[in-house]
Protein backbone atom coordinates (compact mmCIF):
# COMPACT_ATOMS: atom_id res chain seq x y z
CA UNK A 1 0.00 0.00 0.00
CA UNK A 2 1.58 3.40 -1.22
CA UNK A 3 1.71 6.23 1.85
CA UNK A 4 0.26 9.03 0.16
CA UNK A 5 -1.28 9.11 -3.37
CA UNK A 6 -2.59 12.42 -5.17
CA UNK A 7 -5.37 11.94 -8.04
CA UNK A 8 -5.98 14.43 -10.96
CA UNK A 9 -5.43 17.71 -8.37
CA UNK A 10 -6.56 21.15 -9.01
CA UNK A 11 -6.44 23.80 -6.94
CA UNK A 12 -7.16 27.58 -7.95
CA UNK A 13 -7.37 30.81 -6.37
CA UNK A 14 -8.98 34.28 -6.73
CA UNK A 15 -7.85 37.63 -6.97
CA UNK A 16 -9.93 40.96 -7.55
CA UNK A 17 -9.79 39.88 -11.38
CA UNK A 18 -8.02 37.12 -11.56
CA UNK A 19 -7.51 33.19 -11.40
CA UNK A 20 -4.71 31.66 -10.39
CA UNK A 21 -4.40 28.08 -11.36
CA UNK A 22 -1.90 26.45 -8.94
CA UNK A 23 -2.47 23.17 -9.25
CA UNK A 24 -3.13 21.79 -12.91
CA UNK A 25 -4.23 17.86 -12.82
CA UNK A 26 -1.34 16.79 -10.35
CA UNK A 27 -0.92 12.78 -9.79
CA UNK A 28 1.89 11.80 -7.42
CA UNK A 29 2.48 8.54 -5.59
CA UNK A 30 5.06 7.87 -2.67
CA UNK A 31 5.21 4.50 -1.26
CA UNK A 32 6.36 3.57 1.96
CA UNK A 33 10.07 3.63 2.51
CA UNK A 34 10.50 6.03 -0.63
CA UNK A 35 12.48 9.37 -0.31
CA UNK A 36 10.91 12.03 -2.92
CA UNK A 37 12.20 15.15 -3.44
CA UNK A 38 10.14 17.58 -5.10
CA UNK A 39 11.32 20.39 -7.32
CA UNK A 40 10.80 23.42 -9.21
CA UNK A 41 10.84 27.16 -9.18
CA UNK A 42 9.76 29.41 -6.83
CA UNK A 43 6.05 29.96 -7.31
CA UNK A 44 5.67 26.33 -9.29
CA UNK A 45 2.97 24.87 -7.00
CA UNK A 46 4.90 23.27 -4.70
CA UNK A 47 4.36 24.52 -1.11
CA UNK A 48 0.50 24.54 -2.40
CA UNK A 49 0.84 20.48 -3.51
CA UNK A 50 1.98 20.06 0.32
CA UNK A 51 -0.41 21.76 1.61
CA UNK A 52 -2.90 19.80 -0.19
CA UNK A 53 -1.48 16.38 0.62
CA UNK A 54 -1.02 17.18 4.33
CA UNK A 55 -5.00 17.51 4.36
CA UNK A 56 -3.95 21.79 5.30
CA UNK A 57 -5.73 23.00 2.09
CA UNK A 58 -8.76 21.41 0.13
CA UNK A 59 -7.92 21.18 -3.29
CA UNK A 60 -10.69 22.29 -5.52
CA UNK A 61 -10.45 18.68 -7.93
CA UNK A 62 -9.00 15.23 -7.63
CA UNK A 63 -8.51 13.56 -4.22
CA UNK A 64 -5.59 12.36 -1.59
CA UNK A 65 -5.24 9.20 0.06
CA UNK A 66 -2.92 8.69 3.06
CA UNK A 67 -1.93 4.96 3.93
CA UNK A 68 -5.17 4.09 1.86
CA UNK A 69 -7.50 6.42 4.06
CA UNK A 70 -9.30 9.38 1.87
CA UNK A 71 -8.13 12.65 3.42
CA UNK A 72 -9.89 14.93 0.92
CA UNK A 73 -13.28 15.73 1.10
CA UNK A 74 -13.35 15.22 5.23
CA UNK A 75 -14.59 18.05 7.47
CA UNK A 76 -11.74 19.63 9.28
CA UNK A 77 -12.20 17.31 12.05
CA UNK A 78 -11.19 14.18 9.91
CA UNK A 79 -8.46 15.50 8.38
CA UNK A 80 -7.30 16.38 11.38
CA UNK A 81 -7.69 13.01 13.17
CA UNK A 82 -5.63 11.41 10.18
CA UNK A 83 -3.05 13.73 10.31
CA UNK A 84 -1.98 12.84 13.63
CA UNK A 85 -2.24 8.96 13.16
CA UNK A 86 -0.49 9.55 9.68
CA UNK A 87 1.47 12.43 9.25
CA UNK A 88 4.16 14.28 10.30
CA UNK A 89 4.33 17.92 8.83
CA UNK A 90 6.91 20.77 8.04
CA UNK A 91 6.19 23.81 6.94
CA UNK A 92 8.32 26.63 5.93
CA UNK A 93 7.22 28.79 9.10
CA UNK A 94 4.54 27.79 11.99
CA UNK A 95 5.65 25.06 13.22
CA UNK A 96 5.77 25.45 16.81
CA UNK A 97 3.84 26.97 19.38
CA UNK A 98 5.68 30.48 20.61
CA UNK A 99 4.53 29.67 24.27
CA UNK A 100 6.33 26.43 24.48
CA UNK A 101 9.88 25.48 24.46
CA UNK A 102 11.47 22.93 21.63
CA UNK A 103 10.67 20.08 24.53
CA UNK A 104 7.44 20.96 24.88
CA UNK A 105 6.83 21.23 21.13
CA UNK A 106 7.87 18.00 20.71
CA UNK A 107 6.11 16.32 23.95
CA UNK A 108 3.06 18.20 23.00
CA UNK A 109 2.98 16.34 19.37
CA UNK A 110 3.63 12.58 21.37
CA UNK A 111 0.70 13.78 23.74
CA UNK A 112 -1.65 14.51 20.57
CA UNK A 113 -0.86 11.87 18.25
CA UNK A 114 -0.93 9.21 21.56
CA UNK A 115 1.87 7.17 19.69
CA UNK A 116 5.55 7.80 19.68
CA UNK A 117 7.99 7.32 22.78
CA UNK A 118 8.62 10.13 25.13
CA UNK A 119 12.07 8.45 25.40
CA UNK A 120 13.38 9.31 21.56
CA UNK A 121 13.09 12.92 22.82
CA UNK A 122 16.67 13.32 23.95
CA UNK A 123 17.80 11.35 20.58
CA UNK A 124 15.93 13.20 18.03
CA UNK A 125 17.39 16.70 19.59
CA UNK A 126 20.70 15.22 19.41
CA UNK A 127 20.30 13.66 15.87
CA UNK A 128 19.30 17.27 15.05
CA UNK A 129 22.04 19.38 16.72
CA UNK A 130 19.47 20.73 19.53
CA UNK A 131 20.78 19.00 22.68
CA UNK A 132 21.59 22.55 23.73
CA UNK A 133 18.88 24.38 22.52
CA UNK A 134 15.64 21.48 24.69
CA UNK A 135 14.37 24.23 27.05
CA UNK A 136 14.39 27.53 24.28
CA UNK A 137 11.44 29.04 23.01
CA UNK A 138 11.08 29.59 19.69
CA UNK A 139 11.28 33.33 19.54
CA UNK A 140 14.95 32.46 20.73
CA UNK A 141 16.06 30.41 18.18
CA UNK A 142 17.41 31.43 14.23
CA UNK A 143 15.51 30.12 11.75
CA UNK A 144 17.68 27.12 10.85
CA UNK A 145 17.15 25.82 14.45
CA UNK A 146 13.33 26.65 13.95
CA UNK A 147 13.43 24.59 11.34
CA UNK A 148 14.82 21.91 12.77
CA UNK A 149 12.82 21.73 15.79
CA UNK A 150 9.85 21.75 13.62
CA UNK A 151 11.30 18.35 12.04
CA UNK A 152 11.69 17.27 15.38
CA UNK A 153 8.16 17.64 15.97
CA UNK A 154 7.54 16.03 12.70
CA UNK A 155 9.68 12.91 13.55
CA UNK A 156 8.79 12.74 16.71
CA UNK A 157 5.12 10.18 16.65
CA UNK A 158 6.99 7.96 13.91
CA UNK A 159 4.73 9.01 11.41
CA UNK A 160 3.85 6.99 8.53
CA UNK A 161 4.08 9.86 6.03
CA UNK A 162 6.44 12.67 6.28
CA UNK A 163 5.98 15.66 4.30
CA UNK A 164 8.94 18.84 4.55
CA UNK A 165 8.76 22.42 3.12
CA UNK A 166 12.45 23.14 2.38
CA UNK A 167 13.89 21.18 5.72
CA UNK A 168 17.27 22.80 4.77
CA UNK A 169 16.74 26.37 3.65
CA UNK A 170 18.60 28.57 6.07
CA UNK A 171 21.25 25.79 7.48
CA UNK A 172 24.73 25.21 6.51
CA UNK A 173 26.63 21.74 4.96
CA UNK A 174 27.29 20.25 8.24
CA UNK A 175 23.92 20.62 9.55
CA UNK A 176 22.09 19.77 6.12
CA UNK A 177 23.81 16.31 6.74
CA UNK A 178 22.29 16.04 9.82
CA UNK A 179 18.97 16.84 8.78
CA UNK A 180 19.46 14.16 5.19
CA UNK A 181 20.32 11.75 7.93
CA UNK A 182 16.79 11.95 9.90
CA UNK A 183 14.81 11.81 6.95
CA UNK A 184 16.91 8.68 5.25
CA UNK A 185 16.41 7.15 8.99
CA UNK A 186 12.67 8.20 8.38
CA UNK A 187 12.87 6.04 4.79
CA UNK A 188 14.35 3.35 6.31
CA UNK A 189 11.69 2.98 8.99
CA UNK A 190 9.32 2.55 6.57
CA UNK A 191 7.70 6.16 6.70
CA UNK A 192 7.12 7.66 2.87
CA UNK A 193 9.38 11.15 2.65
CA UNK A 194 8.15 13.68 0.55
CA UNK A 195 10.65 16.92 0.56
CA UNK A 196 10.13 19.99 -1.02
CA UNK A 197 13.40 21.63 -1.77
CA UNK A 198 16.02 23.89 -3.86
CA UNK A 199 18.63 22.02 -2.56
CA UNK A 200 20.84 20.08 -4.95
CA UNK A 201 22.28 17.63 -2.10
CA UNK A 202 18.52 17.08 -0.79
CA UNK A 203 18.01 15.82 -4.52
CA UNK A 204 20.79 13.56 -4.93
CA UNK A 205 20.16 11.67 -1.82
CA UNK A 206 16.47 11.08 -3.09
CA UNK A 207 15.28 8.03 -4.77
CA UNK A 208 13.80 9.57 -7.05
CA UNK A 209 13.29 13.17 -7.95
CA UNK A 210 10.00 14.78 -9.27
CA UNK A 211 9.94 18.28 -11.20
CA UNK A 212 6.91 20.82 -11.14
CA UNK A 213 6.15 23.86 -13.03
CA UNK A 214 3.07 25.75 -13.27
CA UNK A 215 1.33 23.73 -11.17
CA UNK A 216 2.31 20.45 -13.53
CA UNK A 217 4.41 17.61 -12.88
CA UNK A 218 6.97 17.15 -15.22
CA UNK A 219 8.34 14.16 -14.39
CA UNK A 220 7.56 11.49 -11.83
Amino acid sequence: MPGLRAFELYRFYHTDSDEIMALRGVDLTVERGEFVALVGPSGSGKSTLLACLAGLDEPDGGRVEVMGERLTRRPESERARLRLRHIGMLKQNGNLFAHLTVVGNIALQLQLARRGDPGRIPRLLQGLGLSARAGAYPAELSGGEAARAGLAVALAAMPDVLICDEPTAEVDAETEKLVLDRLDEACRSGAAVLVATHSAAVARCADRVVMIRDGRIERA
